[in-house]
């Protein structure tokens, strides 16, 4: 590899690098704070209340399975109380999913129709009635004065499943449709990132539709298509979806007046005389393994796409699976991320080796370079003509050491991709003191790795596994050729500092890959050069 290709790679690598890392995982911008009056979202926490006591002062019917706890309020029949057992808030209490209106992180499913006028319609005000529970099922029901009579049917699957049946009884030469809405604010606005969606989504007629909370306000509607939609945030999805894939569905991502954010879901009208809708709500984590099951068991389009794999997504996912099945052999993703590094190594070998190769050719014919340079330094273009001619002459291709850091670039980003996103890395622990590979490195050579009590700020957290990687990537540009020209040798000196900078707020088990990747390339060329003659 000639000097200028070199430097140009390592240019453009560290631009990448650079430019992923300010873009995608710099931290959030917060907004400044008027004083002067209050924002219609000050003014909606000022009138806040504590969920707890909106939960406990209102009538309500609970649920419960393995996964999931909570309960329906019978005033307006709304789903807004959901606990995810086996996921834990920051304290370690059990996290909350969904909540009341009028709470800090309000956010719930309401359940309903919409119909002719003139008809009255349950509303989020009314009242119901409970007409049975089971052990996995609750039926309510309301009668307006006409006597027309409204039941609600929700039965809790094994998991994260609502089936939902409304019925309409007495209701003949009456046009009715069932409509659900998912209403909720962004408390996370703030903390959200470019490198993956969170708003309302959807896949509408097999495409999938992705609608930042910033983008809501210009209003997205969908008539008479299928799939379903609903709204995402990086580890959670509340989705709304019909028993039968080929059902049309309408409605709408908006923002109402009051700035709550809403996924509106309207069923097509029923005019005969049994009036009745089934439809499913997903509310749960983004496993993919769960959302793998549901799309295969209900037949939903891109049902797995929630897990924002983005546009390297047929690497993406493929990593991901390979990861997971090997977690399962050996119990942790810190082991996994290694042996994928090393079957990537396996799989390129054939290029290293002809990289080595190549490498070892241009070593030998730097004199010959240079005499070049020095013959032709007042003309570049006789310069580059000879140059081409000689790498011909000698069966020398100077950008043969390009391929193999080249294709491990879309494994880079898919591999963070797959720390970043997928609620299977949350918190994963690896060994020692790394105990989450979807965060950085927790330690700080500023405060002496833990030993002197006092918590840098982020741009001094440099901790252990950057500077090991950093150590390696110096080792390993050691046992390659230099450059011949001096400035172009101290750039490439000053690269591992750079990525040692870079990556110290890099999730670990990118660093760890990156580390890992750097000691099997150090064994691998020395392992080479034991088998190419000089």
């Amino acid at each position: 590899m000639s000097d200028q290709i070199r430097i140009a790679l390592a240019v453009l690598l560290s631009a990448l690098v650079l430019f992923v890392s300010q873009h995608f995982f710099a931290p959030p911008q917060h907004k400044p704070v008027v004083h002067e009056e209050l924002s219609d979202e000050e003014m909606h926490k000022e009138s806040m209340l504590s969920r707890d006591d909106v939960i406990s002062s209102s009538d309500r019917i609970n649920f419960e399975n393995k996964f999931i706890k909570g309960s329906i309020n019978l005033t307006g029949a709304l789903l807004d109380d959901l606990v995810l057992k086996n996921f834990n808030e920051l304290d370690g209490s059990p996290l909350t999913l969904l909540s009341p209106g009028k709470t800090a992180n309000e956010y719930f499913v309401e359940l309903g129709w919409v119909g002719e006028k003139g008809v009255e319609l349950p509303t989020i005000d009314t009242v119901w009635n409970v007409l049975d529970r089971g052990v996995d099922s609750i039926n309510l029901w309301w009668e307006n004065n006409a006597g027309i009579r409204f039941e609600i049917q929700l039965s809790l699957d094994e998991k994260y499943v609502f089936n939902v049946t409304q019925r309409v009884l007495n209701g003949a030469g009456k046009n009715f449709r069932s409509r659900s809405v998912i209403k909720r604010v962004n408390a996370g606005a703030d903390s959200s990132s470019s490198i993956m969606h969170e708003g309302a989504i959807g896949s509408i007629d097999s495409k999938l539709k992705e609608v930042d909370f910033s983008n809501l306000k210009e209003k997205f509607t969908y008539k008479n298509s299928t799939g379903w939609v609903g709204f995402s945030d990086k580890y959670w999805l509340v989705a709304l979806f019909a028993a039968n894939d080929a059902t049309k569905i309408s409605g709408a991502f908006s923002v109402e007046a009051d700035g709550r954010y809403r996924v509106s879901y309207l069923l097509p009208v029923q005019e005969s005389n049994e009036k009745v809708d089934n439809f499913h709500l997903f509310v749960g984590p983004k496993q993919l393994d769960a959302l793998d099951y549901y799309q295969d068991k209900f037949h939903i389009s891109l049902f797995d796409r929630a897990v924002d794999f983005g546009f390297l997504y047929f690497i993406t996912k493929p990593i991901f699976l390979f990861l997971h099945e090997v977690y399962l052999f050996t119990g942790n993703f810190g082991l996994a991320i290694l042996i994928l590094t090393v079957l990537i190594k396996v799989v390129l070998l054939p290029l290293s080796y002809k990289s080595f190769v190549g490498m070892n050719k241009m070593k030998k014919f730097q004199p010959q370079i240079q005499k070049l340079k020095e013959k032709y330094e007042h003309n570049p273009l006789e310069l580059q003509k000879a140059t081409i001619a000689f790498y011909k002459k000698n069966n020398v291709n100077p950008l043969s050491g390009c391929l193999p850091i080249l294709l491990q670039m879309p494994i880079f980003f898919a591999l963070y991709k797959v720390l970043y996103v997928t609620i299977e890395m949350r918190h994963a622990p690896f060994y020692f003191w790394i105990t989450d590979l979807s965060a950085r490195d927790p330690t700080s050579i500023f405060n002496l790795f833990g030993l002197i009590p006092w918590n840098p700020p982020d741009f001094l957290k440099i901790g252990i596994l950057p500077i090991l990687m950093s150590l390696s990537m110096y080792i390993q540009q050691r046992m390659n050729p230099a450059p011949t020209d001096p400035i172009q040798a101290k750039i490439m000196r000053f690269l591992p500092v750079f990525f040692l900078i870079m990556f110290s707020s890099f999730p670990s088990g990118l660093v760890l890959y990156w580390f890992w990747s750097n000691i099997l390339s150090i064994v691998q060329q020395f392992l080479i050069k034991r088998l190419v003659k000089e």
